[in-house]
């Protein structure tokens, strides 16, 4: 019969290889001998059984919350994306949508197919090799400083829009929509890229120019505007280009303007220039 000095002081009752008894304290480390006999008991795998399942998971968690790993922080961002990134992918994505649906006269088969031809002429319209031959042989044709001087700064401005647009697309090379055919009227190394618009933005900034320099009638300046707002758009029908080019063209030519407006070459400047170079 066990004392109950032994059953009070925490302990466990064993059996040994004898059929004796002895026992382990619970509050003291265990020689190994008893410990193995410990494990093949019945008794204590009885105690082990009737163990808390909460104690069993706390100890679980917390081992696992010290031996496993944890994310880097770059993984946590990537699986964390920003509301910038999602609200980017989001605008996208209804870019490429919207485009897709207004190219209505991206080829013959289209619904509206008919109306390519019209569009194509409204696209030579806004494209740079006429406007830089009429800026150049209005400019040659002037007898007045004053039209001399407006003529060559607008000659300049499509020139630096030329450049301005083929540095832009150089360095984003955004590709043009996969329902464009690439039949367009002149076409150089950087026209394969869609970003931004060269054709809105040098509608805008012609827009601007011939409204500001030019003296025209209530009705041939509504014309302007609508003249420069057909080509933009007429780059989405024709699936030459996304909306967000066309849009981002628009606002780009027109503070391209104000950038000719701040390079304004007058004959009386460039004359004291060439003088000093001479």
């Amino acid at each position: 019969m066990p004392s109950p000095k032994a059953r009070s002081s925490g302990s466990v009752p064993c059996t040994g290889g004898n059929g004796r008894y002895e026992f382990i304290s619970l509050s003291r480390a265990a020689p190994p001998q008893l410990l193995q006999r410990q494990g093949s008991d019945p008794t204590t795998a009885r105690l082990r059984a009737s163990e808390s399942p909460n104690r069993r998971r706390g100890s679980g968690s917390s081992t696992s919350s010290t031996g496993g790993q944890q994310l880097p922080e770059e993984d946590c961002m990537k699986l964390n994306p920003s509301i910038v990134g999602i609200a980017l992918s989001s605008l996208l994505a209804i870019d490429l949508w919207l485009s897709k649906r207004l190219g209505v006269c991206a080829c013959e088969d289209s619904s509206w197919g008919s109306v390519r031809p019209l569009m194509k002429l409204v696209e030579i319209s806004g494209h740079g090799i006429p406007w830089l031959a009429g800026a150049a042989y209005c400019l040659y044709k002037s007898d007045s400083a004053a039209g001399q001087e407006v003529m060559l700064n607008l000659l300049t401005a499509l020139v630096l829009d030329l450049v301005l647009v083929g540095v832009m697309k150089a360095v984003v090379r955004r590709r043009r929509p996969a329902h464009n055919r690439m039949d367009m009227f002149a076409t150089f190394s950087v026209d394969g890229y869609s970003f931004p618009s060269g054709h809105a933005t040098r509608a805008a900034m012609c827009a601007r120019f011939l409204l500001a320099h030019l003296v025209l009638a209530a009705p041939l300046r509504v014309l302007v505007l609508l003249w420069a707002t057909f080509v933009g758009f007429s780059r989405v029908l024709l699936g030459r280009h996304h909306v967000t080019d066309v849009a981002f063209g628009f606002f780009m030519g027109y503070w391209q303007y104000n950038l000719v407006e701040m390079l304004w070459l007058s004959p009386v400047m460039l004359q004291s220039t060439i003088g000093r170079l001479h």
